[in-house]
């Protein structure tokens, strides 16, 4: 397992995050099972929101995994708030709500990463710093980051902050690669040289921000994966000749795909398949080659100028 220092902390963190998005459809001792696998895998950091499984994904994660405090010092916790039905709520008062319920449902006294979840059209920076302040001061949040935040996003909060932001949770995968497409076909008149991100990977790494890539084998927005898609036949091709010459499964060259950018991205695996698991972590340190990855990328119907 390849680890790499998350950025503005300091810590040593594997580039596989444990997903738990999906926890809830276990049993507890299926939860315990994949979550002891992902610790003997190499990953020791974990990704929740107080809104997986209507809040049972971390209450079901504290049954699985009780932690003592030697244990819960080894690993890294990552939650994420803001989002309410039907709304975004970026409030000082919501915020502070919602962390004291992910502490009391993850049954720990802090998370080492808090997430704005979306963007909230209504924020207000400066309410959003005293939330933040008053969380580090009392020891619940040791960290802060943002997912699917643009650059401009990221400037105007990052303003009313004292402390450098860690995170940016992006959508990212061979079949959702908006993150390197414009840069890719810069000043060429055609969509795929739109720039629909607002360059947030080369600002995130200007920044010194981490980003953690979601979906990593979804095609779209939650439209499926795109392994073993006919639609993207010539980009499974693609990729089962390289797992064979590999000697690992599809699922290693996609993750690998992600980790060979030099942006030491983190992949968040949401799968509750132990095996897929398994497989997928075998992508955390596979280096492939520079032609191999823009054969990728070419494959899944891209452009390369």
């Amino acid at each position: 397992m390849k680890n790499i220092q998350l950025s503005n902390t300091g810590w040593e963190v594997s580039n596989m995050i444990m997903g738990c998005m999906r926890i809830c459809q276990l049993s507890k001792s299926e939860a315990g099972q994949l979550i002891h696998t992902a610790l003997e895998l190499g990953i020791n950091f974990f990704d929740h929101a107080d809104i997986y499984g209507k809040t049972e994904c971390e209450r079901l994660f504290a049954e699985a995994f009780p932690m003592n405090s030697d244990q819960r010092e080894k690993v890294f916790i990552q939650s994420k708030c803001g989002i309410r039905s039907g709304y975004y709520d970026f409030s000082k008062e919501h915020i502070l709500e919602a962390v004291n319920g992910i502490l009391s449902r993850l049954k720990t006294s802090y998370l080492d990463v808090l997430l704005l979840h979306r963007p909230d059209a209504l924020m207000e920076p400066d309410e959003i710093a005293e939330a933040f302040d008053h969380l580090l001061l009392c020891g619940k949040v040791r960290a802060f980051g943002v997912s699917n935040f643009n650059p401009m996003q990221i400037e105007l909060l990052q303003r009313s902050l004292p402390n450098k932001l860690v995170i940016n949770q992006l959508q990212f995968s061979i079949a959702h690669s908006l993150l390197v497409d414009g840069g890719i076909a810069v000043n060429m008149g055609i969509p795929q040289s739109i720039d629909r991100t607002g360059s947030v990977l080369d600002y995130c790494r200007l920044q010194n921000i981490t980003i953690q890539a979601w979906s990593p084998f979804q095609k779209g927005f939650f439209e499926g994966v795109f392994l073993g898609d006919k639609t993207y036949a010539e980009l499974n091709v693609v990729i089962d000749r390289l797992a064979k010459k590999y000697g690992v499964t599809n699922t290693a060259i996609a993750v690998a795909w992600i980790t060979r950018h030099p942006a030491n991205i983190q992949v968040v695996l949401g799968t509750t398949n132990v095996q897929r698991l398994r497989d997928s972590c075998a992508g955390s340190d596979l280096a492939l080659l520079r032609e191999e990855w823009y054969e990728i990328y070419k494959a899944a119907g891209n452009t390369i100028p």
